[in-house]
């Protein structure tokens, strides 16, 4: 799914801005038609979740209506004409002009539709339902019941009921996007790239749309050099191969990037042009070792979630940018997007600055009784397609994760990720895959996945305020998981939550001391242990959750930075760790 562009070729314009809303919680809408144009409604923004925007959304996820109106821009017309919505959380129906074009499940992915024969010259109108319910056959689930192995107890009584610790934001919480393609143009493109000593090869897979006769011409351009390649268009996909001798590698300190032009030519007319950067880069494992370019690399850095007063979810550029600020501030090199796929505009931001990415689908709670178990994993295959389809090409993006704490408990559970696995391996080859875990040892998925990943809070939520009991339990875990799985392991979660402003000494639970304490002693012990590849932090900033007694004002407190991205104590702790090693 390739982001939409402007150039001679190609247009797009954002519908996003103030549109018409409208809550429905008797669920009359569809019988009252309002497919087809509402009243008494009231502005909201878009991209934004609703829930913080009116003081009567803030816990309502049921069925909502967006409308808005717009003309079809000069330049458009004589063109394939598409509707993008790059996130809608949870289920979406789409209606133009009356006319019902699609629906979607599953927030935080694109989706888009075709409307070349659906659309007028002026005065469209696009309304759009979105439901973001919590139910048990859905991904991620809530409102669980039954046996509490199936669930997260610590969130079963949280209101909202939901299956994992963050706020379930509904809406439209990225842009919605009105582009058009020529008639014959790209449809696709695949970028992996490999190394022969330092010549890189850069491998395109170029899919086409109605071209006969189609030429494609391939270019890569990095400070004043060019390289090329052509090739006639015989089957699709098409590949296209380029060696670039010396190459500059894409890394963290050194994120280099080279613009890949793709240009298709119909009869020898110029038809479609389209333009990604590029970085050349591998990564492996060897060993107990995370090789980047056939280099030893550790990862250093935090889970984040996409989380600010008053927007939700919605994606904010200037929040975007001071989070990408502090990540460089810290001296972080990666993070993990739990516990869903972020906006496009951070994987692009991640290669342009250098960040490793662990790309994360939005498989959080996941539990195995049978009650909604093939909606699931349908889902989970349905979000991987999605993720892979949207990511594949950057740079920054080392590692998939299928899924984050899943309950795997049950004889279920390994077949289950067996299956997500395997469609991975199909789709991409070229990357490595893992499950973050928290039930550990059992975790039998972790003898046919790449890296383990695990999430620990002993000296929280076990060994309560004893850090030094919780650090010797870790660490007997840590040993007793790489002597039964042999492979290297992210210690993709860890910390402690911290009221700002809280001072003890000698330190204790909540106080700015007792985390930077945690997080250090963490980080000493993950260092001593040669099996260790990496150490995230949970979690960058505070962040909104369901209210529950297990969540002080509604918030995990566990950032290293306010939820508004102030620093805490722990965040200099952090960078002067990080800036040494």
């Amino acid at each position: 799914m390739l982001y939409p562009q402007n150039n001679l070729y190609r247009q797009f314009i954002d519908l996003s801005g103030f549109w018409e809303f409208r809550f429905d919680s008797e669920n009359k809408g569809l019988d009252q038609e309002w497919a087809r144009g509402f009243d008494l409604s009231r502005p909201i923004a878009v991209p934004a979740s609703w829930n913080d925007q009116f003081e009567d959304g803030r816990d309502y996820l049921g069925p909502a209506w967006y409308q808005v109106s717009f003309h079809l821009p000069w330049g458009f017309n004589q063109k394939k004409l598409f509707l993008r919505f790059n996130s809608a959380n949870y289920l979406a129906q789409v209606w133009l002009n009356g006319e019902l074009i699609g629906s979607h499940e599953g927030g935080h992915l694109p989706f888009e539709f075709e409307i070349t024969d659906k659309i007028h010259p002026a005065n469209n109108l696009l309304v759009v339902r979105v439901d973001g319910s919590l139910a048990f056959d859905r991904v991620p689930p809530g409102n669980i019941t039954g046996d509490p192995y199936d669930f997260f107890g610590s969130h079963s009584e949280n209101y909202p009921q939901t299956n994992f610790d963050f706020f379930p934001y509904c809406g439209l919480q990225r842009e919605v996007l009105l582009y058009a393609l020529p008639e014959s143009s790209i449809k696709d493109v695949t970028v992996t790239t490999e190394l022969e000593g330092t010549t890189g090869i850069v491998i395109v897979a170029v899919q086409i749309e109605n071209c006969e006769f189609a030429n494609i011409i391939l270019s890569l351009r990095k400070d004043g050099q060019e390289f090329t390649a052509f090739a006639n268009r015989i089957e699709q996909p098409t590949f296209v191969n380029v060696k670039i001798p010396n190459a500059d590698l894409w890394e963290p300190g050194a994120p280099n990037l080279y613009d890949l032009t793709l240009q298709l030519f119909i009869k020898g007319e110029l038809v479609d042009v389209y333009t990604l950067p590029v970085g050349i880069r591998t990564v492996k494992i060897e060993g107990t070792q995370l090789l980047l370019n056939g280099k030893p690399i550790y990862l250093k850095g935090f889970c984040r979630h996409e989380d600010f007063p008053v927007i939700g979810r919605g994606y904010q550029p200037a929040v975007l940018a001071k989070d990408f600020s502090l990540l460089q501030w810290a001296g972080a090199n990666s993070f993990r997007t739990s516990h869903y796929p972020y906006s496009d505009q951070t994987m692009q931001l991640a290669d342009r600055l250098g960040f490793l990415v662990i790309d994360e689908i939005p498989a959080v709670g996941l539990y195995f009784r049978e009650d909604g178990l093939p909606r699931r994993l349908e889902l989970c295959q349905q979000y991987i397609r999605e993720l892979i389809a949207r990511d594949k090409n950057h740079a920054s993006v080392i590692m998939w994760s299928i899924a984050n704490e899943p309950l795997s408990v049950r004889a279920e559970a390994k077949p289950f990720f067996r299956t997500l696995l395997d469609q991975v391996k199909v789709l991409d080859l070229t990357r490595l895959v893992t499950i973050v875990s928290a039930v550990g040892v059992i975790e039998e998925a972790f003898e046919f996945l790449d890296v383990v990943c695990l999430n620990r809070y002993n000296g929280w939520y076990q060994q309560s305020g004893r850090i030094e009991e919780g650090l010797k339990s870790l660490s007997m875990e840590l040993d007793v998981l790489y002597e039964r799985f042999q492979k290297p392991i992210i210690l993709s979660e860890f910390g402690a939550d911290t009221i700002p402003g809280v001072h003890a000494q000698p330190p204790e639970m909540f106080s700015e001391e007792y985390q930077v304490e945690f997080l250090t002693r963490y980080i000493e012990l993950l260092r001593s242990k040669p099996y260790i590849i990496g150490e995230h932090v949970w979690v960058m900033c505070d962040f909104k959750t369901s209210q529950g007694t297990l969540r002080m004002g509604g918030l995990n407190y566990k950032g290293v930075f306010t939820r508004d991205r102030r620093p805490k104590m722990a965040a200099h702790a952090l960078r002067k760790i990080w800036s040494e090693k």
